[in-house]
């Protein structure tokens, strides 16, 4: 038999239909954190965001219970805590917005009060549900479409780091990917390669500033090209990465761009790829 979260809800004794479920995955600000990496790296900056909805979801969220989720890479989806919602209005007073720290205006949005419960507590950041693949419903209700649930963990915990030479992203899973990941990745600088899903060319890059291959990584992720003819020639895509050679702290911007010359020769990506020089 399965089990659902609904049945999660009965056995803690709250209507199926009193609860709005709520997927949290903002994708709308590359370089920013996500609603993934807030909850687990600066909770109050999660609880922020959550408390302000748009006016037009107001309908979808009339309830008194949010089940809240969010989203983490490989479009899995974690339960991250029950709350109590209570509509206040407007957002009364201009605001430092929780995911970029730019100014969310008072009046664009509606704030609601929130409150974390005991009940369903202990799940939190252990249960991990299958959502559908109606990623963009991110508001469903309880007594709707059944949620079964995937996965029951002793704790909450993330992957260890795979090595450079194991490590294969999708851009847009590097502001989703654990905190670890991410020092690794910022620490270290070397050659990179970038595989287009759609056209399955190959772009090889270096990272040479101090913000190694994530700062790099970033850029493409913002932009779409991070600056490259050949990737400008393109529309903009969820490029695959990962890491063909790292260098040591003692390597020149000379010794770096030999070797991205040298896996441009192996890989042929000037004649077969998306390099133009």
């Amino acid at each position: 038999m399965m089990l659902t979260f609904g049945d999660l809800l009965d056995l803690a004794g709250i209507g199926r239909s009193s609860v709005r479920l709520l997927r949290h995955q903002d994708n709308r600000h590359p370089g920013f954190p996500t609603p993934y990496a807030l909850w687990r790296d600066h909770r109050p900056g999660f609880e922020a965001y959550q408390e302000t909805q748009g006016f037009g979801d107001e309908p979808d969220l009339r309830a008194p219970y949010w089940a809240s989720f969010v989203g983490v890479p490989g479009k899995e989806t974690l339960f991250v805590g029950l709350y109590s919602a209570e509509l206040i209005g407007p957002l009364a007073q201009d605001r430092p917005h929780p995911i970029t720290g730019g100014l969310e205006q008072a009046g664009h949005c509606n704030q609601y009060r929130l409150a974390l419960l005991p009940e369903l507590a202990e799940y939190a950041g252990r249960l991990w549900i299958d959502w559908g693949k109606g990623y963009r419903a991110w508001i469903q209700r309880g007594d709707r479409v059944p949620k079964p649930i995937v996965e029951l963990r002793r704790t909450f915990r993330e992957d260890p780091f795979p090595g450079f030479a194991a490590l294969i992203l999708n851009l847009s899973d590097i502001e989703t990917m654990p905190a670890r990941w991410g020092e690794a990745l910022r620490s270290t600088r070397g050659i990179y390669l970038l595989t287009c899903p759609r056209t399955r060319e190959q772009y090889v890059g270096m990272a040479s500033s101090g913000e190694g291959f994530l700062g790099r990584w970033r850029e493409y992720f913002s932009s779409g090209h991070g600056g490259n003819v050949g990737l400008k020639s393109r529309y903009p895509s969820d490029y695959q990465v990962s890491i063909l050679e790292t260098v040591g702290t003692a390597a020149t911007l000379a010794d770096l761009m030999e070797l991205e010359c040298r896996w441009k020769d192996k890989l042929q990506s000037r004649q077969m790829g998306l390099n133009r020089n």
